[in-house]
């Protein structure tokens, strides 16, 4: 099954165009024809059973014949990562973690992040066509970069780790996981978390973790971790 994905649509949706782009995708690539039917979700849970009620390389246009709901399955899985120092290995990070199944990303910038600044409409991109292509009808949140200093002022209600790679006694992650509640893991960039970072996430009652015996990439950890939390609740 294709699917496609538009936020715009509601449950009240009857009729819906789509861009140029995708409307040549479907219609040129995909080679669908009228009285097709097609698969789009709005990101939210809904999936739409669309007929193309109008054929055309620039405006396709579809009937909206039936909508579903699907509810959001499982606990809700919050990973702040750090920005890697290229952005194409965050950007297969957030592919792989959006199929596996992720509720929430959050990028922090640390003390020790060479890279500051990121662009977050690319990452929303590669985050939908994941979706699409994982077949989940829930898009992953994806928040706008924040300091770490910034981000510790949130309050936590959920299970909290830190993963850094200070020589200090640290429990697999893997065995401190609750199945069926909700989580969150702090991941930090190539250079690590700073002392004081560490500190002030104990101090915010933080659980300090490990993935094991090797040194991983931020995106590499950041996968483990997704993955962790996907078993523990499979």
């Amino acid at each position: 099954m294709q699917l496609f994905y538009n936020a715009e649509l509601t449950e009240s949706s009857v009729k819906f165009t789509f861009p140029t782009e995708e409307s040549k995708h479907i219609i040129k690539v995909l080679r669908k024809k009228e009285g097709d039917i097609l698969a789009i979700t709005n990101g939210s849970g809904y999936v739409f059973e669309a007929k193309i009620s109008h054929e055309d390389l620039r405006k396709c246009t579809v009937e909206i014949i039936k909508c579903s709901y699907y509810p959001q399955e499982g606990p809700h899985l919050h990973l702040a990562v750090a920005p890697t120092k290229m952005n194409d290995r965050y950007e297969w990070f957030l592919e792989k973690a959006t199929e596996i199944g992720i509720s929430e990303i959050t990028p922090i910038i640390c003390d020790h992040s060479e890279r500051k600044i990121i662009k977050l409409d690319r990452m929303q991109k590669v985050v939908q066509s994941a979706m699409k292509q994982s077949l989940h009808c829930h898009l992953p949140k994806l928040n706008e970069p924040i300091s770490f200093a910034a981000f510790m002022t949130s309050p936590f209600s959920t299970q909290v780790y830190i993963a850094h790679c200070e020589e200090t006694k640290k429990t697999a992650l893997k065995e401190r996981l609750r199945p069926n509640e909700d989580a969150l893991v702090l991941i930090g960039p190539e250079g690590d978390f700073s002392l004081s970072e560490i500190n002030t996430a104990l101090e915010k009652g933080f659980e300090p973790v490990t993935f094991g015996p090797n040194r991983l990439r931020t995106e590499t950890a950041a996968l483990y971790a997704t993955t962790c939390f996907s078993i523990c609740n499979s």
